[in-house]
């Protein structure tokens, strides 16, 4: 088969790359103009040669875009007609912009700008405020949180943390659709947005927020992009020197742009039409952040004469993986749907999705466990594995599970890469290397770059074999694992790169924030995942109420809330899991049902137009804990354990901390207050011994169920919820000495 219609994949995750052929993570420049187009599709081809005039993309998930359009700006450079120092290609995040820049560097467009909207702006800003305004620009405030907390306090509003995240997000949905404090109740009614608080209270809120920055002469990063505007528009000379710079301009998930980068992306134009927007509207997913694909659908109805192509070659996923995601999409309503994109997998097939259904949360996560093991076990690696989850609060209860099976992982959105210590010794200690040069004796008879590398990393930790288990000591380990491995495909790239050459390559990854791959499983929410892949993904608790989330009531909402899980659907490659669970707790009433959005494509639950997939459907499992969907539930919950109750008041428990404690949360304690407390520093011990957070060893509700209980024997011990038969093997015999009043010896067992 032709190679333009299996074009190289490039594999980019966690921030990270991962490359499928060692040619695609450093591939040698291109000799050429036309070499630059090699190995792209005919619709890649088609966006890469349309240099001239408005240009929309329509591009799949999978389908290679940021492949197209960074080949389109090389190409053009590299033909002579796109000058590099005039283009300005505008993503969303830091990590897609270094990503952009990095491939445009291997291709051979260097000079060329790739930026976050916030990033060109601020630039703009810091360049031209003393001409428009006189002095220095004011302060970035980074975090807006406190000083709304101020505004609460100087409004005598009393605000708890989870709507003090909210009202802050009022606000900057509110400066990104430009609106003014005074015009919030009426434009939040008109969105039909789900407020925390009163309008008027809200709308006083954002007055005084607005307030506590001028009074301190701060701004932020909404203001940025708001100053930037109002500049261009006062300006005329300002936007025409910007403009004078800046002849070419390309915008990546252009279906995420707010009605305030929309302005001032029109501002940055003028009255030319040198544009390329790339976009899916199919998943457009931050609308509550003031998102919208109104710019992308109406991109041609603005520009009658703009060339469109698109780009539905899916070279991510499997057929099977496919057919559900194009499924989904197939049941949507509304304008997004009506613009969809039929996706068409160019991969050879694969495994089925899976459909498990659980009793409980606790159960589909050890369900989730036990099936990434089992992968594991196949050769898939942990950094090729997602479980994905609509809310970040579902995230502790697969961190428990996948500790308590010794697996490791990683939460996406948690500290930066290079943020990291160990990140930064590292760092340093590599670039006093490169200093040094051959007079380091770390580095004597040491002639290769990897070699290089792990010698000076062995001296901050780093060994050939990981450490057991998972918890900070590994962290760290896989943290230093990860820069070996971008030594070893630096130099597989650049045979005659020396340790300055990969210093200057991390302080530009660092820079953009663009983090090699850590080893260990994913856990984040689907919006984290937008952008990334994996071989498998779990998206789990896909239970009416959470997908779509019970917020969710107006038509677009609940639109929104299908292609959210259409993005999490499109983020596999291979194996997909999709799973759900009855009741919240062990023996909690089993009144859920498997999200709405599944009906018609799993098995079992009616059909739908294009539910089949090729090679069968697969099947709904019964997972551990779990039933099947036709018919089994009523038997199963017939011969299910009985309801927990509080063994001081005898009523019936449901919540899962009520339920580990044994007993109501405001019912009276007996615990034992001396073995809580020898309970607590005997749990810190092992903690650091196993190198892992305390609750991995045991929460703090287990720990109180214990101090009440005061088992005596191994029977009682197992019989309190949060004690498995593992725990049971690893720290049994320490707990029940101590609850004996037994002195154990130092450090306890810690095997």
């Amino acid at each position: 088969m032709d190679n333009a219609a299996h074009p190289p994949r490039w594999t980019w995750q966690h921030g990270g790359v991962t490359a499928a052929t060692h040619s695609t993570l450093f591939p040698r420049v291109p000799d050429t103009a036309d070499a630059v187009l090699d190995g792209l599709d005919p619709e890649q081809r088609e966006v890469a040669t349309a240099l001239h005039g408005p240009v929309c993309v329509l591009a799949g998930a999978g389908t290679g875009k940021t492949r197209a359009i960074t080949h389109r700006i090389a190409y053009g450079v590299r033909a002579g007609i796109l000058q590099p120092t005039s283009v300005l290609a505008v993503t969303f995040t830091n990590r897609a912009a270094g990503e952009m820049r990095g491939r445009l560097r291997q291709l051979g467009a260097t000079g060329v700008q790739a930026r976050t909207f916030h990033s060109a702006a601020l630039r703009q800003l810091q360049y031209f405020w003393p001409k428009a305004v006189g002095g220095q620009l004011p302060r970035l405030v980074e975090r807006k949180i406190q000083l709304v907390a101020e505004a609460a306090a100087a409004c005598r509003i009393r605000l708890d943390r989870n709507e003090l995240r909210d009202v802050t997000g009022e606000i900057e949905w509110s400066k990104v659709t430009q609106t003014v404090p005074a015009d919030y109740a009426a434009a939040a009614a008109k969105a039909g947005r789900d407020i925390p608080r009163a309008a008027a209270e809200i709308s006083q809120l954002y007055a005084a927020y607005e307030d506590i920055k001028r009074d301190r002469t701060v701004i932020d990063f909404e203001d940025v992009l708001l100053l930037a505007v109002g500049i261009l528009q006062d300006r005329h000379d300002i936007a025409e020197q910007v403009r004078s710079q800046y002849q070419h301009f390309v915008v990546d998930e252009y279906q995420d742009v707010s009605p305030l980068q929309q302005r001032l992306l029109e501002l940055w134009l003028g009255d030319r039409d040198s544009l390329c927007v790339v976009g899916d509207a199919s998943q457009t997913i931050y609308s509550f952040t003031g998102a919208t694909p109104d710019h992308l659908l109406n991109f041609r109805t603005h520009h009658p004469g703009a060339t469109v192509v698109k780009l539905v070659r899916d070279y991510r996923s499997t057929p099977q993986v496919v057919h559900l995601a194009n499924g989904l999409l197939a049941q949507a309503r509304g304008r997004a749907a009506d613009h969809r994109l039929a996706l068409v997998s160019q991969r050879d097939p694969g495994p089925d999705p899976v459909y498990t259904e659980y009793a409980d949360e606790p159960a589909e996560a050890e369900g989730a466990a036990r099936r990434i093991r089992a992968l594991l076990s196949d050769g898939v690696p942990a950094s090729d594995m997602a479980v994905l989850f609509r809310t970040n609060s579902q995230s502790e209860i697969y961190e428990q599970a996948l500790a308590d099976a010794g697996i490791p992982y990683q939460l996406r959105g948690a500290e930066r890469f290079f943020e990291r210590t160990e990140v930064r010794e590292a760092g340093a200690a590599l670039r006093g290397a490169a200093r040094f040069g051959g007079n380091d004796a770390l580095l004597d008879d040491v002639v290769d770059l990897p070699s290089q590398v792990r010698a000076v990393l062995s001296t901050k930790g780093w060994t050939t074999t990981p450490p057991a288990g998972s918890g900070a000591v590994r962290d760290r380990w896989e943290s230093l694992a990860a820069l070996v491995r971008l030594a070893e495909d630096f130099a597989g790239a650049s045979p005659e790169a020396t340790l300055a050459d990969l210093v200057a390559e991390l302080d530009e990854r660092a820079a953009a924030q663009h983090a090699p791959t850590v080893q260990g499983v994913t856990l984040a929410s689907l919006h984290a995942a937008k952008g990334l892949e994996w071989d498998a993904v779990f998206l789990v608790g896909l239970a009416e109420g959470m997908m779509p989330i019970t917020y969710a009531r107006t038509d677009e909402q609940v639109e929104e809330e299908r292609r959210l899980l259409y993005v999490g659907v499109t983020r596999a490659r291979a194996h997909l899991f999709l799973s759900w669970a009855l009741s919240r707790s062990p023996g909690g009433r089993a009144g859920r049902r498997a999200s709405r959005f599944l009906d018609g494509l799993r098995p079992g639950s009616g059909t739908a137009a294009g539910a089949r997939t090729e090679g069968g459907a697969g099947g709904i499992e019964r997972g551990t804990g779990g039933v099947s969907d036709r018919g089994a539930a009523r038997g199963h919950r017939r011969g299910a354990r009985s309801p927990a109750r509080c063994r001081v008041c005898g009523r019936t428990l449901t919540e899962a901390g009520e339920m580990k404690l044994m007993r109501c949360e405001d019912c009276p304690s007996d615990m034992d207050e001396g073995l809580y407390e020898r309970l607590i520093e005997w749990r810190s011990e092992q903690a650091r011994a196993l190198g892992q957070p305390p609750f991995c060893v045991f929460t703090d509700k287990t720990l109180i169920a214990i101090a009440e209980a005061v088992p005596e024997d191994e029977g009682e011990l197992a019989r309190i919820p949060g004690v498995g038969a593992r725990k049971l093997n690893r720290f049994g015999a320490d707990v029940l000495s101590m609850c004996a009043g037994q002195e154990l010896a130092t450090g306890g067992q810690a095997n």
